[in-house]
């Protein structure tokens, strides 16, 4: 299976179709052009009766730094037919296990992808967050429905309205991910997890993945909407411009003057 964009990866071995996101040089922060390459990818792979599991995983030492904020500066994230949104619904909906190997930043949606994912493990490397509030912006792809669900209120709201940074430890312990390993063997354990899937039953497997979200998913699916909304506007907002302004010019963002 062939990825559509060079920074974007893809190879299918024993079943499984594995996603790598290889922009080292950004610390693999996420583009349009890469989201619509994943989107394209995961929905080809739901189709394919020869992909039973799908890996996703950041090349070089990193999972995700998050989003491009030249791109959002841009303008370019608009609507429902954004890159982004429809790279959400596809790994929402698909049908087969996701199993997620993460080491390095796992920033913004490179955490709340994995409320998406079947399996993920995170190697004592990683360093997960979501800086939304930091960047003037709000929660997005149903992290303010499933967090709190997962782990409680207390410490959702201490994750999302903080922004603070966690390890791979926490991950475990908040129920984000599913082992904390050496990060050399990351990769080789989703790897291994996927194989053992690959072996399984497939409509057995398919069936329980969605009984296993049914009576999330409408919930979720209209948090995702609801949220989408509301990052749109955030883009455009002066608050965020202060914050992604003082990103680039490495300092802090002074919201002193906003009410």
């Amino acid at each position: 299976m062939q990825s559509p964009c060079a920074e974007i990866q893809a190879q299918v071995a024993d079943r499984a179709l594995e996603i790598t996101i290889n922009r080292p040089e950004r610390k693999n922060a996420l583009t349009m052009a890469m989201y619509s390459a994943m989107a394209e990818l995961l929905n080809g792979a739901a189709g394919d009766s020869q992909i039973r599991v799908v890996i996703l995983s950041g090349a070089d030492g990193a999972f995700t730094s998050g989003n491009d904020l030249m791109d959002f500066l841009g303008g370019s994230a608009t609507g429902e037919d954004s890159p982004v949104f429809q790279f959400m619904l596809a790994l929402y909906n698909f049908p087969k296990p996701v199993v997620a190997a993460v080491n390095g930043p796992a920033v913004g949606i490179g955490t709340t992808m994995l409320l998406h994912c079947d399996m993920a493990f995170a190697g004592d490397d990683a360093v997960f967050q979501m800086p939304f509030v930091n960047l003037g912006l709000c929660p997005e792809y149903a992290s303010s429905y499933f967090l709190p669900r997962i782990m409680g209120h207390a410490k959702a709201s201490e994750l999302l309205l903080l922004g603070k940074k966690f390890g791979a430890q926490e991950a475990v312990e908040l129920g984000i991910c599913n082992a904390a390993l050496p990060a050399a063997d990351t990769l080789t354990r989703a790897r291994e997890v996927a194989a053992e899937l690959a072996t399984r039953a497939p409509e057995a497997v398919r069936l329980t993945k969605q009984l296993l979200r049914k009576r999330s998913h409408a919930s979720g699916l209209e948090c995702i909407e609801e949220e989408a909304g509301h990052f749109l506007k955030r883009l455009s907002s002066e608050e965020f411009r202060e914050a992604a302004t003082a990103f680039m010019e490495k300092r802090p963002a002074d919201f002193s003057r906003f009410e």
